[in-house]
């Protein structure tokens, strides 16, 4: 098949990775060289590089350290430890030299001094489980990444590998305890992520100059040195909550960090600005380039100064920086303390904020290596401030990071002067956009629309007071836009009006139990200060239970007794942020003015009612509280949503005053969207409702089944059903999708109708969104097409029951299939040959989907099987056989071989001799043997054949279920 996962995807995966350097090993070299199925280190290479690459150290200091790897914990913590390993972080005594060393795993000077590996069909056991990667690549004889391969055409073949690789941590950490990247690929994407961060949002999106040539996107990324790079440089372990947690850098990231330290080099350029848009990672970008200027030792022991603001200086990444891997941290808590560090010559890591350089004396320290990573350098580098900062560090390199782009206003001054000079026209030495970062699917889109004509405050007085003012362009922070709106009177009081406030607070409960909380989120509403907060939640809590929100905002000490109030302790509103963050718990909605409006992430997020006029860097910096993906068993994000009470996107050029190409795809009417979903139900009915016209019941189904028998129909269906039902999830519900409840269920049912019966093992419920599921579930009764969907416990009365039914051919032909392979999953153990069978119903089947069986063929083949269960079943019985003998009887009855009986009643003797060999490689191969023995006693003269045969019998009493 064009695009088949071994021919078009796999095999020239390996030929391109040996044609930049990396050594094919063929399957059974490679199990030669690891010493069985149980091993994962080519021990040979191991040693001998290791003695290479440390001449102190000798061959058993070398056997140690592999016994140490085998011996670390299967889980992420063990992951850890061998990362550290291959860092060269962990030591051996040495004891001619009565001291420990650093052992060396990889030479990060001389590339092509390590062995660079390649082998695929990677067989691992732990003696209870095995599982067979596609791919794996080694350096230096340790295995660093695995790669699953899956056929192009198959829309899910990403979810499916990522399935997989979950099933390999469950099944076999001890391999993955060691591997430390993955990578899940077919020929138009290719997705790559860490060892133990299995989570579907935590793929990126391996991406280069030549996106869509598949031989390009793997030689860049298997590329020796960047391989090496990505494990040793772009891996993060971080600690949070006690728990460990494991990330790798997006593409984007790592670019940004090679590109500071290229600026960081660079004696005639002292300024940077990187522009990556809100939510797709900045903090660990400065983080990594931090650590990569204070390691490399061309910088002389330079001093690194990161200014973040306060939500990441009291949050628990940079709390426990040391966990990231530096050593030498300073914390400055006060203005004093910074003062102290600079001029003592303090070198490592400085983190301190912007408001500490207050004041600070000029010329405080005047050394050339120092360097400044800004976070949010948009808005903490303006005026006084920024002054005294360049002030105090005069030949420190300054790189700015910045999630929203440079404002019409602000080129050739302000932070594009600051940051941006030395990078004209644009000022930017990387950018990342919005536009980027959601085909990437780093952030979601955003929808918004506006609320009704009666809630939003008076158009020209808007205009008037906020977009009309001079002072209002380019607002780069809070602070400052409060200060506007303090002079906007009349916009104010419009909008804390008693009438306005009860009327929104109504819609917006509403809003909220109808549209939001059934998709399983929270919600913020942004009020226009702390007393329209207040305000807010009196009327809220008329509508909605009180625990459903809460109100935070900064405390001020005169404040009067409704907005104290509210006021919270900071260790209550820590745990509000961190309830709010987790979907089950309360708080369900957050009414804030200015805290959390930056900084704060919370995936679980997905609406903002908006009642606070913004504009430019403010308002991309609220709207980006949505923007973040999320995924859980039962919901996953498919985008943000912004309701709008104050009229702002009505004109979004005012509102956002920057380069169109700066911006583009920042947020989308959904009005459009309505106009998108009409469109795709009009398709809709043209190309798939017209099947199932004037068709009722089984005719229905069975039309259903048959025009989507060929594979890609159905990867086109598939793909077009879920861009149709990300569009319900957002619009529902709505007047507007009354005229087309009924057929939208009836897509639905189709869609679950082929999945259930061509994409077998795969959970359906999972797959549909929440309303869409809700949906389908209230029209179980009344819709048009039904499926006849029965799995039959499979006895003598079986095939009665079948022809009973009122189910089309087709339909039975997928009923036999799932009642045999129940049976197979269900009696595995008892009677492990019934695995063969459903491999061999499961073959029947594809035929029949490729159009090489025709119907009738098919179920008659798979009622002959259900018959053949029946038979064998009984026969099982009747002999007393234990099951074990009878599966061994089985498969050489089946070969054809008369003395079957007799042969298998042989291994009766060895199989007791050696109970334990499903867990031991040694014991296995005595049954191995003695089944060779027994074949050719009686009379097997093919060499070819035997093999083959002791492998069916191996699988079959292993009871690899999992593997058909």
């Amino acid at each position: 098949m064009i695009g088949g996962e071994r021919t078009a995807v796999q095999d020239p995966l390996i030929k391109y990775a040996t044609e930049i350097g990396w050594e094919y090993i063929s399957p059974d070299e490679a199990l030669r060289l690891r010493g069985g199925k149980t091993g994962f280190i080519f021990k040979d290479i191991f040693i001998n590089q290791l003695q290479r690459l440390n001449p102190f150290m000798n061959h058993i200091h070398a056997e140690e350290i592999i016994k140490s790897l085998e011996r670390i914990p299967p889980n992420i913590e063990g992951n850890f430890i061998a990362w550290e390993y291959l860092k060269g972080l962990k030591t051996v005594f040495v004891p001619s030299e009565k001291r420990e060393r650093n052992v060396k795993f990889f030479d990060t000077e001389n590339i092509n001094r390590n062995i660079f590996q390649v082998t695929d069909e990677f067989t691992f056991t732990n003696g209870t489980k095995t599982i067979r990667p596609d791919i794996v690549f080694l350096i230096n004889g340790v295995p660093v990444l695995l790669i699953e391969t899956k056929a192009a055409h198959k829309l899910d073949g990403i979810s499916i590998a990522l399935e997989q690789v979950k099933r390999y941590h469950r099944e076999c950490p001890e391999l993955l305890a060691i591997l430390q990247i993955y990578a899940l690929i077919n020929l138009s994407k290719f997705y790559y992520s860490v060892t133990w961060n299995e989570s579907e949002k935590l793929l990126f999106n391996w991406k280069e100059e030549a996106e869509d040539n598949y031989e390009n996107l793997v030689k860049t990324f298997l590329e020796k040195s960047r391989i090496i790079k990505v494990l040793l440089d772009f891996i993060l372990f971080t600690r949070q909550d006690n728990e460990l947690k494991k990330v790798v850098l997006r593409p984007h990231q790592m670019r940004a960090v090679e590109k500071v330290i290229k600026r960081a080099e660079d004696t005639e350029k002292r300024r940077a600005l990187i522009w990556h848009t809100q939510g797709s990672g900045k903090t660990y970008t400065m983080i990594v380039a931090a650590q990569k200027i204070i390691d490399n030792p061309i910088f002389e022991n330079p001093t690194v100064i990161m200014l973040v603001d306060r939500n990441e200086l009291e949050s628990q990444l940079f709390g426990n920086l040391r966990s990231l891997g530096i050593e030498s941290v300073e914390v400055a808590e006060s203005k004093k303390h910074l003062q102290e560090l600079l001029e003592s010559d303090r070198r490592g890591l400085i983190v301190t904020m912007i408001h500490k350089f207050d004041g600070i004396p000029k010329n405080i320290n005047t050394r050339e290596n120092i360097f400044v990573l800004v976070d949010e350098a948009h808005r903490t580098t303006g005026g006084t401030l920024g002054n005294y900062l360049t002030g105090a560090l005069p030949n420190a390199t300054y790189i700015g990071f910045t999630g929203t782009p440079i404002d019409k206003t602000s080129y050739s001054k302000g932070t594009f002067i600051v940051f941006g000079r030395d990078d004209p026209p644009k000022g930017y030495l990387d950018k990342y956009s919005i536009a980027e970062s959601i085909a990437d699917g780093t952030t979601v889109p955003l929808h918004y629309t506006l609320a009704p004509n009666e809630l939003r405050v008076d158009k020209e007085t808007l205009e008037k007071e906020f977009f009309d003012l001079a002072d209002a362009q380019g607002i780069n922070d809070v602070e400052t836009l409060n200060k506007v709106l303090d002079k906007a009177v009349t916009l104010k009081n419009m909008l804390k009006n008693k009438e306005r406030v009860e009327k929104v607070a109504k819609y917006v409960a509403d809003h909220y139990k109808e549209y939001i909380e059934p998709m399983g989120y929270k919600a913020f509403l942004v009020a226009v200060d702390r007393e329209a907060c207040a305000l807010y939640k009196e009327e809220l809590d008329k509508y909605l239970p009180a625990e459903y929100s809460k109100v935070v905002y900064s405390p001020s000490a005169n404040d009067p007794p409704e907005i104290s109030k509210y006021h919270l302790s900071e260790s209550e509103e820590r745990r509000i942020r961190r309830a709010f963050r987790k979907p089950d718990e309360l708080p369900k909605i957050l009414i804030v003015t200015e805290k959390l409006l930056t900084g704060f992430d919370a995936p679980i997020l997905y609406c903002m009612y908006l009642d606070k006029p913004m504009r430019d860097h403010v308002l991309l910096q609220a709207i980006a509280r949505v923007n973040r993906p999320y995924e859980d068993e039962g919901r996953k994000k498919i985008s943000g949503f912004v309701l709008d009470f104050v009229g702002i996107f009505d004109n979004l050029e005012k509102a956002l005053a920057f380069d169109s190409e700066d911006i583009e795809g920042v947020v989308h009417d959904v009005e459009v969207l309505k106009k998108s979903f009409a469109k795709c139900m009009k398709k809709a009915k043209e190309d798939c409702l017209v099947l199932i016209k004037d068709k009722t019941g089984d005719k229905a189904v069975e039309a259903v089944l048959e025009h989507f028998r060929a594979e890609e129909k159905r990867q086109e269906y598939y793909k077009f059903f879920k861009e149709l039902s990300s569009m319900y999830e957002i619009i529902s519900p709505d007047a507007f999708l009354r005229p087309y409840i009924k057929d939208y269920e009836t897509l639905a049912r189709i869609y679950r109708i082929l999945k259930e019966s061509y994409e077998r093992g795969i959970s359906i419920d999972k797959e549909f969104t929440r309303k869409t599921a809700k949906l389908v579930q209230e029209y179980t009764k009344s819709g048009e097409i039904k499926p006849t969907i029965d799995i039959y416990e499979i006895n003598e009365e079986t095939l009665r029951k079948l022809e009973e039914s009122k189910a089309s051919d087709i339909e039975k032909i997928f009923n036999l299939l799932k009642s045999i392979e129940k049976a197979a999953e269900q009696w595995a153990k008892e009677s492990p040959y019934l695995i063969s069978i459903a491999e061999k119903a499961e073959h029947i089947v594809k035929l029949y989907e490729n159009r090489q069986k025709n119907t009738l063929e098919t179920l008659e083949e798979l009622k002959k099987m259900i018959e053949e269960i029946n038979s064998d079943r009984k026969e099982q019985a009747r002999k007393d056989m234990s099951e074990d003998i009878f599966t061994v009887y089985w498969v050489l009855k089946n070969e054809g071989f008369e003395a079957a009986e007799t042969m298998a009643n042989q291994m009766l003797e060895v199989l007791k001799k050696y109970p334990h060999w499903r867990k031991s490689e040694k014991q296995e191969s005595k049954i191995r043997s003695k089944l060779y023995e027994v074949l050719f006693k009686y009379g097997l003269t093919d060499t070819d054949k035997a093999p083959e045969i002791v492998q069916n019998v191996i699988k079959l009493l292993r009871g690899d279920v999992g593997e058909w």
